[in-house]
């Protein structure tokens, strides 16, 4: 038997290739992987001296050579194979032990340029996986150093490896190269910004496997984009608390993608990924105070997001009540003593929360295919706010107007968020119309409304909107316009005395 080992991850090699060796089977290797094993005094064969060609072009052209594909890619099975093999002087290969250039590690160093990340594009590595891969009946590939052990166990108990055992290296193989090809290809793609390709290959690494998805009998996961930009919740270390839900993972998206909306000290409150309070205030106490007060019932047992440290003072507060995830870029150690006595409590600290979220790709799965399209990363043009209406907001208006439009932009569509003095005041997430969205909004606030104002995520198709706005004591309603019937909504406004803006913007988030 024969073995090629050739592999930028070292791990584990020097001892898996001396018990090769140990068991008769002889090591053939190149470069680096060459000069570890015979540094550590195990006999190997340099490919050179299987191909009777030597390396070249910096090492770019060494095992793209038939007495290499050759000896993987015969089928044993065929005596026309064999005796081609012994025409030619070509011996067989029956353990591939490839792992391939460190692309990814590469991408991943800051200020790589361009140039260093095709350097790194490993071209025989995927060639020789790839065709020991699919002769797997005849050939043991071998991808991860992890599968290392199992291979020797297999050939020191019963001398050859099982054909499952060789399916399996076979498969895993296959799903390498492809995730390696993908992302070779997502990262040139985003060098010149090309968003929506004609094929649409995706890659993502396995962060953990969790116990079940939305419920329990549903099989779940948890992955990680590659490139992940900086503020990405997998990003976040978890100091604290049981292992995170898929629920769990699925609401706290919900509240970060809210947070970044803001710059001052904010608090957003999730349950079932949908905001039930935003607060912002003069610190992160005063903003908590105002996410809790917002709507002290949705908010047990759900998920809070702050975009500064969380200090002793604030953790009292927040501890007085159960909790799921609390997320913040830091925790004092007071507060952390104060928090880790709740044992169930999930803590995490995502230092870089306020990293305002690149473009990327909104991926939704449907039946068969997939929905793609830009994040929506835009709030509004402050210079195309257009009032339409013989009232004007005022200054306290129009700041209140943004604060209720980045939390309407988060909550599901049809969406109301009713909002004042730097909180939401009640908000109206996932109806089937409009008007309940306003009602519900009106309905579940804590908070007289007299003098607050109203987003909307769209536009309104009548005007019952803007008189139960009115009725509740709406002083000012920011929407984006585009109804046909948008002049029975100014009209009315205009009776009811109420300020109306239109954003040119919809949000809608199904």
């Amino acid at each position: 038997m024969r073995a090629l080992i050739s592999v930028s991850d070292k791990t584990g090699v020097v001892d898996f290739a001396k018990a090769l060796s140990d068991m008769g089977i002889e090591i053939i290797s190149t470069g680096g992987t060459h000069q570890r094993l015979a540094d550590n005094g195990i006999a190997v064969k340099g490919v050179s001296q299987v191909t009777g060609f030597p390396e070249c072009l910096d090492g770019r052209v060494k095992t793209l050579h038939p007495a290499v594909h050759g000896g993987i890619l015969a089928r044993r099975e065929k005596p026309e194979h064999m005796n081609q093999l012994a025409e030619l002087g070509i011996q067989t290969i029956d353990i591939v032990a490839i792992n391939l250039y460190p692309f990814k590690e590469t991408i991943l160093k800051p200020d790589v340029t361009l140039e260093e990340a095709i350097e790194n594009i490993d071209i025989g590595g995927p060639t020789m996986l790839r065709s020991a891969a699919k002769n797997h009946r005849d050939v043991a590939v071998i991808c991860d150093p992890s599968d290392y052990d199992k291979v020797l166990t297999e050939l020191s108990q019963q001398g050859s490896i099982s054909i499952d055992t060789k399916y399996r290296l076979a498969l895993k193989v296959f799903q390498h190269t492809a995730a390696y090809d993908a992302m070779i290809s997502d990262y040139l793609r985003k060098q010149i910004g090309a968003e929506l390709p004609d094929n649409l290959t995706l890659t993502y690494e396995k962060i953990q496997d969790l116990r079940y998805g939305e419920n329990p009998h549903q099989k779940a996961a948890y992955y990680r984009e590659i490139q992940a930009p900086a503020g990405s919740l997998v990003g976040a270390v978890q100091l604290h608390g049981k292992e995170l839900s898929f629920n769990n993972i699925n609401d706290t998206q919900g509240a970060l993608a809210t947070l970044k909306e803001f710059e001052e000290p904010t608090v957003v409150a999730v349950k079932h990924a949908n905001p039930c309070g935003v607060g912002t205030g003069f610190d992160i106490l005063a903003a908590y105070k105002k996410a809790y007060e917002c709507d002290p019932t949705s908010i047990f047992g759900g998920i809070v997001a702050a975009n500064r440290t969380i200090d002793e003072g604030t953790a009292r507060e927040m501890s007085k009540i159960f909790l799921e995830i609390i997320l913040a870029p830091d925790f004092t150690e007071e507060a952390l003593s104060v928090l880790t006595e709740k044992k169930n409590l999930r803590l995490l600290k995502l230092e870089d929360i306020g990293q305002k979220a690149e473009r990327q790709l909104d991926v939704k799965k449907v039946s068969g295919g997939l929905l793609v399209q830009n994040t929506d990363d835009v709030l509004f043009q402050e210079e195309e706010l257009r009032v339409v209406t013989d009232r004007i907001p005022t200054e306290r208006e129009l700041e209140d107007m943004k604060l209720a439009m980045k939390v309407v932009k988060h909550i599901k569509s049809n969406g109301i968020v009713i909002a004042k003095d730097g909180r939401t005041l009640g908000i109206g997430p996932g109806q089937v119309n409009r008007i309940w969205a306003v009602e519900n909004a009106v309905k579940q606030s804590n908070f007289p409304l007299q003098d607050s104002v109203l987003a909307s995520d769209a536009f309104f198709p009548f005007d019952d909107c803007v008189s139960a706005a009115g009725a509740a004591g709406v002083t000012a309603i920011i929407q984006p316009g585009g109804s046909v019937r948008d002049e029975e909504s100014i009209k009315k406004a205009n009776e009811l005395g109420i300020a109306m803006v239109f954003s040119g913007v919809r949000h809608f988030k199904h």
